[in-house]
Order: structure tokens, then sequence, then C-alpha cells
């Protein structure tokens, strides 16, 4: 193997393998994201920003698109540089089919390989070759399952997110200036246990599924980051309670609601010294609130 054969091998290899950490990295670590799912998501987000002045109901979903096609690319590209030293004598070409040995026919091989098409008219002729192209060919498979995956896990994590908005909206008009007073306290601190639960739902969410925080709601009745605030307001009211059981519950919910405001700091770069600072920031990033003067979003 000459030295520009072990450069094409050795590129072939990183960029295979930097595929399947991001893909492994993205879905099975239990609060990660892979470098390449990372930036992308990133990059799609600031962007539409950038372009329209607030966040973009398409940015997310274009982002998902674009990481799942940067996962294809990467694993194309990666192998076409595992059979590029080997096109003239590791490969067998149907008659009337020219070999040409250049990058190309060493992108169509893998992309063929990866699709499982196997139009058969390029075949592997060395054993290990043809475990080469298997090996590709399986990944092709389990790449096409690991995106479907990733969309049916991410779409779930909205849901809980926006199940949560809605309900601090109907309790905002229901209860009116008075909140919660009105009620039994019993009652009251039932409803603030559900909540502080489903808070550290969508906490638990932002960590595992790290995508879900770029998804940007059009209708402020689902956004989480317009009806946050109003948790903090019950849970604030709760604390002054006379009663035991409905002080408890809001300790409950407050710290729910810091550990929420924790990973938004942490691993989403919202700055604020208090959690409600915090969440101000949040629902300024998502532009559902007016940047006030003196704060940059």
């Amino acid at each position: 193997m000459t030295f520009s054969d072990a450069v094409w091998t050795a590129a072939g290899a990183g960029l295979i393998l930097l595929m399947l950490a991001d893909v492994l990295y993205t879905l099975l670590y239990p609060h990660g994201s892979g470098p390449v799912c990372r930036a992308i998501m990133r990059g799609f987000w600031h962007v539409s920003r950038t372009v329209s002045g607030r966040s973009s109901a398409f940015a997310a979903p274009a982002a998902m698109a674009a990481v799942i096609a940067a996962w294809a690319a990467l694993a194309v590209v990666g192998w076409a540089f595992l059979y590029l030293p080997h096109l003239r004598d590791g490969f067998v070409y149907a008659d009337g089919v020219p070999q040409e040995g250049n990058f190309s026919e060493a992108l169509y091989i893998s992309m063929v390989a990866l699709s499982t098409v196997g139009f058969g008219e390029i075949v592997a002729e060395d054993a290990g070759l043809r475990l080469l192209t298997a090996s590709e060919a399986i990944t092709g498979f389990g790449l096409l399952t690991a995106a479907v995956s990733w969309i049916l896990q991410a779409y779930p994590a909205l849901g809980r997110r926006r199940a949560l908005a809605h309900e601090l909206n109907l309790l905002r008009e229901a209860s009116g200036p008075e909140g919660l007073t009105p009620l039994d306290p019993h009652h009251a601190a039932g409803l603030l246990e559900s909540l502080a639960r489903q808070v550290s739902l969508v906490s638990i969410d932002l960590l595992s599924f790290y995508e879900s925080y770029y998804f940007h709601e059009v209708q402020e009745r689902g956004s989480l980051p317009d009806t946050v605030s109003y948790a903090q307001q019950l849970a604030d009211d709760a604390q002054r309670s006379g009663d035991p059981e409905l002080r408890f519950a809001g300790r409950m919910l407050t710290s729910a609601l810091d550990d929420l405001a924790q990973v938004l700091r942490n691993r989403f770069g919202h700055s604020g010294a208090t959690s409600s600072a915090v969440f101000d920031h949040y629902a300024v990033h998502h532009r559902h609130r007016r940047v006030r003067a003196g704060r940059t979003p």
C-alpha cells in the first residue's frame, strides 16, 4: 500500500468513526448529542434568527433533516475513501461498464452499497472488500433505522412540553388574578404537584433530547418559554400559604423549576443568577417576549 493509499484509508476510517460516534452519542447516550448534530442544530437556529429576526418553526425540522443527510454523507464519503485505492484491482466490472478508477466511481459504489440497491455491474472481487461492502450495507440499514428512531423519540418530548404549556395557560385563564387561593388547599396542592412532575419531565427531555429545545412554537399557548413564569408565580404564592400541604407543594414546584433553569443555564447557555432571570432570557431567546432595554438575547 502506498502512502497516498494509506492516507485515503485513514481518512475514510476517520469519517466513518465520526458518523458512528455522532449517531450513537445522539441516540443512545442519556444526556448527549454528537458534535455534528449539535453544530447543525445550533447553526440552523442562529441562521433562522439572524435572517428573520425571530426563531422559525421550520428551523428545527430542517436541521434534523440536515443532520440525517450529514450522517449519510459522512458514511458515503468515508467508504468511498476506503474503496478508492482498490478500484483498479479489487472490483470486477460487467461488460460495457467503463473502469474509470476515480473518486466519483468510488462514491457511486459507496452510495449503491449504503442504500442496499446492489445493481451488480460493479462487484467486489477481493474477500476483504466483499466484507467491507456488506458492512456498509448493514450500516445503511442501521442508519435508516436510527434516523426514524431519532424522529420518533423527539416528538413525544415536544408533546410533553406543549401539554405543560397548555395546562399552565388553562390554569392562568381559569384562575384569573386570584390564582389558586379560592381553591381547597388539598386540591391546589395536587395541581402544583402535578405541575412539578411535568416540569421535571421537561427537564429530562431537554437533557435526553437535545434537539427538542430548538423547536419553536408558532402559537404562544403551546410555548413553554411564554408560560413557565406563571408556574413560578403559582409556586411563590403557594409558599406564602398558611396550609402546610400547599406550602410543601409550592416548594416541590419551585425545586422542579430550579432544576429546569439549571438545565437551560448549563446546557443551552441562558444567563441569569436566578431562575426568574433564566426564564426571562429563555422567553426572549424564543422571541415570545420583547427584549428589555439593556438586555440581549
